[in-house]
């Protein structure tokens, strides 16, 4: 192990404890004013979402319309991989943060039509980042990774636990994975993104301030996603070298 793996390997044990820490107390509060800001939300715009994020579940499962990248090669360093990872995310969080600001100063049906947009965004750069760390995306077992990984990044606290436990050594449950969506808890999936997003991206609906608040949301978002799916490929590198 090189000395850019052991940085790496000990941001991952720090990124995980940090992860399975117990909620905080701002966390918690944060919970009880998303549920009451939920109860104010209409009906139609809970379902508006609710189906989009249903719909985008189902492209990542059985769609082919996004395609990934060549795979890396095999011989390239991780540093290398890493580098082209992190450039690729800077560059994702700069579209996301363009698409975020035009659609906040569009007013409530332009910010309303920036969730499939966003999802989009980040689908793709999940399916990019696989490819350079030498994933193929067109496996099934493999979006289902991706969909683990959104889930760890836009899920609450309790529920990032829950899925982190389930991507520990997932190579190793290969053998266990269904062979098709039809397993797939995306009631669970859709209902923890939509609360995570929801206080992030409400503020863009709002006059004035919501150009703003929409670019920095898209930025920080995807921000997030891009270090969620970092983390969790180096944890399948390291599971994987600690099973051979």
């Amino acid at each position: 192990m090189d000395k850019y793996q052991q940085q790496v390997a000990l941001e991952l044990q720090f990124w995980k404890l940090e992860v399975m820490k117990k909620p905080s107390l701002v966390g918690n509060i944060a919970t009880k004013v998303q549920g009451k800001i939920n109860s104010y939300i209409p009906q139609k715009v809970h379902h508006v979402i609710t189906e989009t994020i249903k719909q985008m579940v189902k492209a990542v499962l059985f769609g082919s319309e996004i395609t990934s990248s060549n795979l890396s090669p095999k011989e390239m360093s991780l540093l290398h991989k890493e580098a082209l990872v992190k450039s690729k995310i800077d560059s994702y969080c700069k579209t996301g943060a363009a698409e975020g600001g035009i659609t906040g100063a569009g007013g409530f049906l332009m910010s309303m039509a920036d969730f499939p947009i966003l999802i989009a965004i980040k689908i793709k750069l999940l399916y990019e980042i696989a490819a350079l760390y030498g994933y193929d995306a067109s496996d099934f077992r493999e979006r289902l990774y991706i969909l683990h990984i959104f889930q760890l990044a836009f899920s609450s606290k309790k529920g990032s636990q829950k899925v982190l436990e389930q991507m520990e050594n997932w190579d190793k449950k290969l053998f266990l994975l269904p062979e098709n969506g039809d397993q797939f808890d995306w009631q669970t999936f859709q209902q923890e993104y939509r609360d995570y997003i929801d206080l992030a991206k409400l503020a863009q609906l709002l006059p004035v301030v919501g150009a703003a608040v929409g670019a920095v949301a898209n930025y920080q978002l995807i921000k997030k996603l891009g270090k969620t799916a970092m983390m969790s490929y180096r944890m399948r590198k390291f599971n994987n070298e600690m099973i051979r």
